[in-house]
């Protein structure tokens, strides 16, 4: 694939994500069981489609899925900071268990704005599962609701990442796996 080139090292594997998924699926699986209503399982649009589509498919309970987008990066490599709520949930979460998907935590600014608004429509709690967890650039703390809980993938080091749904300029999120990407195709 020509945009393999564009790649300066591969970080995860498709193999490693796939079984990082199921372990995840299995501990959601786990900690849900008897829950009534069933969890509502929330992506975070765009960066998350592939791993949530993964993540539902492996989890063996009742469950529903919508979509909810903050935008804080734009076309650069950069949280711009403050994320805009640009598409708002579907589903009515009041006294429902949320667990927000999540492509990356970097700064932690867009997932505290999320939570917050989820905990503002009544949500009984709040977890989080993001596949990757930068904690080296992390601005601002935010804390799961309830009985949530902190799902993580990989703690993922402090490089620009793309594939596997993670973007840059909205192209290579059909990559297979996480890869780092050459600095000279981004600055």
């Amino acid at each position: 694939m020509a945009l393999d080139s564009h790649i300066e090292k591969v970080i995860w594997t498709a193999g490693e994500i796939s079984d990082r998924v199921a372990e995840l699926a299995a501990e959601i699986t786990s900690d849900f069981p008897a829950a009534s209503p069933a969890p509502v399982l929330v992506g975070v649009a765009t960066g998350a489609f592939v791993f949530l589509a993964d993540l539902v498919r492996q989890i063996k309970l009742p469950i529903s899925v919508d979509f909810i987008r903050a935008d804080s990066y734009g076309c650069g490599t950069e949280s711009a900071g403050a994320p805009r709520l640009s598409l708002d949930l579907k589903a009515d979460v009041r006294g429902k268990h949320v667990i927000l998907v999540e492509d990356i935590v970097d700064t932690g600014s867009t997932l505290a704005t999320l939570i917050s608004h989820l905990e503002k429509r009544g949500a009984s709690s709040v977890s989080v599962c993001a596949f990757l967890d930068k904690p080296a650039r992390r601005k601002v703390e935010f804390q799961v609701v309830g009985s949530g809980k902190y799902y993580r993938g990989f703690e993922c080091p402090d490089y620009f990442v793309v594939g596997y749904g993670m973007d840059f300029a909205e192209v290579y999120r059909n990559l297979p796996y996480v890869g780092v990407l050459k600095p000279e195709l981004y600055s």
